[in-house]
This record gives C-alpha cells, sequence and structure tokens, in this order.
C-alpha cells in the first residue's frame, strides 16, 4: 500500500508540473544570463509591456519559477536565461539579494544585464536612447539643504555625506562604496555589438525632443551609446537637479564619469552584487548596466519643469529599446557559450570570432 501511495504521488509531481520545480531545488539549475528588470505593467505577456514583458516574449522565456523572497514569479529559456522582476528603489536589493542566496541556481558564471527605464540629461541623449553604463554612482548617501536656504555662491542645497559644501568628496562609510566600474573590456564588447542598432523613432518622440534646441544630443533620434548612471530612490527633475547629477558623476569618478541616465535601482543592486562576489556565488565581473531613456531628467532650456516630466511615448521606447538591444548581448552570449562561459569577451573578441 505504501510502495502504491509514493508511485501515486510522483505521477502527481509529474502530472502537474511539479517535477521542474523539485528538480530546481535539488540540484541547481545552471544560469548563463541574468536580466534584472524592475517593474512590469499588468501580465507578463499579452497587454501593454513594462521592463520585463519585452524580454519574455522577445527570447522568450517559456519556463516559470518562484524564488523566495522575489515576490514576482521569475522566468527562464531552455538556452539559460533567468529574468526577474526585482520591483523597485529598496525592494531591488531584497530581491537580487534573494536571488544571488535561492539555491535553485548556479549563478557562478552568469552574465547579469541590469535592464530598465531611467531620466536622462539632454545634453548626453535623446528619448528612446540606450546606454551602456561604464559606471554606476550612488547618490544616496547625502546631505540635502532647501535650496531657499542655501549660503550665496552655492549651486544649490546637496552635498556629500562628510563634506561642508557642494563639490567636495565626502566619505559613505558603512554605508556604499559610492562608485561601482563596470568590467570595461565586458562593457566595450557589449557597446560594439550593439552600436548599430535601429532604435525606432516616431513622430510623438521628434515633438517631444524638438524644444531641447540648445542640446543636439538630446534633439537626435534614438540611439545606442556608452553613458553612465546615477542611483538614487528618489524621484528628481529640473535644471538645478541635473546640474547636480552631472557634478556628482564627475565628483565621485574623479572625472572620468559622464552622467547619463538617473534611476532608483543600480546602486542598490551592485552593492548587493559586490557583497555577494567574494562567496564566488556570482562574478562582479560579469555585470553590465544597460538604461534606456523615457524621459528627459530637465525641461529644455528656458521652461519650466512641469509638464516635462513623463510622456507615454517615451515610456514606449524605453521598455523597447530594453529587449532591442540587451537581447542582442543575451542572444550572442547563449549562442557562443562554448566561448564565454571561460572568458569575458571584450570588443577585440568580435572582430576575433568574425574572422573565425
Amino acid at each position: 500500500m505504501r510502495a502504491f501511495l509514493i508511485r501515486a504521488l510522483m505521477a502527481l509531481i509529474l502530472a502537474t508540473g511539479l517535477g521542474g520545480a523539485v528538480l530546481a531545488r535539488t540540484k541547481p539549475l545552471p544560469i548563463k544570463v541574468v536580466i534584472v528588470t524592475t517593474f512590469e505593467i499588468g501580465a507578463d505577456t499579452g497587454d501593454m509591456a513594462g521592463e520585463f514583458q519585452p524580454w519574455v516574449e522577445g527570447l522568450p522565456l517559456t519556463h516559470q519559477i518562484a524564488i523566495p523572497g522575489v515576490r514576482h514569479i521569475a522566468r527562464y529559456s531552455d538556452d539559460g536565461v533567468l529574468a526577474i522582476v526585482s520591483d523597485m528603489r529598496g525592494r531591488a536589493r531584497d530581491s537580487v539579494a534573494a536571488l544571488v542566496l535561492s539555491p535553485q541556481f548556479d549563478l557562478s558564471k552568469a552574465y547579469w544585464i541590469v535592464s530598465g527605464i531611467a531620466g536622462v540629461d539632454p545634453k548626453a541623449a535623446s528619448l528612446g536612447s540606450a546606454a551602456w553604463a561604464r559606471y554606476v554612482v550612488d547618490a544616496d548617501p547625502i546631505y540635502e539643504v532647501d535650496d531657499r536656504d542655501i549660503p550665496a555662491g552655492w549651486p544649490y542645497g546637496l552635498y556629500a555625506n562628510d563634506a561642508e559644501r557642494p563639490n567636495v568628496k565626502g566619505k559613505a562609510e558603512g554605508s556604499s562604496a559610492m562608485v561601482w566600474t563596470l568590467d570595461r573590456g565586458l562593457v566595450d564588447w557589449a557597446y560594439a555589438l550593439t552600436r548599430d542598432v535601429r532604435l525606432p523613432d516616431s513622430p510623438a518622440l521628434q515633438g517631444l525632443r524638438a524644444g531641447y534646441v540648445g542640446d543636439p544630443q538630446g534633439q537626435r533620434p534614438p540611439f545606442v551609446l556608452q553613458g553612465d548612471a546615477l542611483g538614487t530612490v528618489r524621484f528628481w527633475h529640473g535644471v538645478r537637479r541635473t546640474q547636480w547629477a552631472e557634478d556628482w558623476v564627475k565628483l565621485w569618478t574623479d572625472g572620468a564619469g559622464t552622467f547619463t541616465m538617473t534611476d532608483c535601482e543600480d546602486q542598490g543592486i551592485l552593492d548587493v552584487l559586490d557583497a555577494h562576489a567574494a562567496s564566488g556565488r556570482i562574478d562582479r565581473r560579469r555585470v553590465l548596466v544597460l538604461r534606456t531613456a523615457s524621459n528627459y531628467s530637465r525641461a529644455p532650456q528656458g521652461q519650466t519643469s512641469l509638464p516635462h516630466v513623463f510622456h507615454g511615448e517615451g515610456l514606449k521606447a524605453g521598455f523597447d529599446a530594453t529587449f532591442r538591444v540587451g537581447g542582442v548581448v543575451a542572444r550572442e552570449l547563449t549562442a557562443h557559450w562554448d566561448r564565454y562561459a571561460s572568458d569575458i569577451p571584450t570588443a577585440a573578441s568580435i572582430t576575433a570570432g568574425r574572422s573565425q
């Protein structure tokens, strides 16, 4: 009787599709590429897309799996791509930590693509553009004084911890590394692989960028570039704040970085990945950050901030660009895993691969 019950239970597990979930818990699933998105609108397929849906439908990601500590059901493909919705702001830290610590996956050789929309500095790029970050700079550990109360000569009321005025590098010990440098060879490779990807333009996007006459990069049709990300959990907008962001990225990268995209999660995600890299669970050299422009960080010169914050056409263009650009990299990695499993690519890898 007991043997019969065991056989019946096993048949039920297989019939209901639970067998794969059991296997995922007992034998870690080797992952080649992790996609981290931060939110989705409605369902994962078949409706208005957010950040996650273009990846689910585009690759496609046909399997579902629940990860304890990650609120949204994750998806993965037969060829080793796993994608999650981390949720936004502070929740992104929790979700990425839960993923890294999960025994369901082997992430030791996985490449990471942090992929989501962002605000863009019109000095750097236009709506619908996609930027591969070389640096991620944390803007959360900060002192803030009301701009109406700042001393004469201050450009704004934001300055670093343990500093006494703006544009002086302070300290954030016990709080943040402040700046994370992405592997330059890998970033150059991803950019070289995708710089000619054609990103859609539209009359609506043309109208939104038309006012930025003093910002030639902000008036271009959508394009792929290298540009750095500033991360802070608060949403901000305006001329003074954009000037602060430009200065802040220059300050913390010792002049090497260029503020391009502003988002709410990259600083938390990179902090978590750094914390777990020493254990060997992940390889921090294999991390890419791709941000796509859904809105400008300020209004056109001489205009007020509102109503220039969000527009639906910019959001759609940003969602679309995440997969159009990032998907090229994910597919290349999985298609040639025999090459990339052991060797992190550089821009020179593209030329070498074409000659073989």
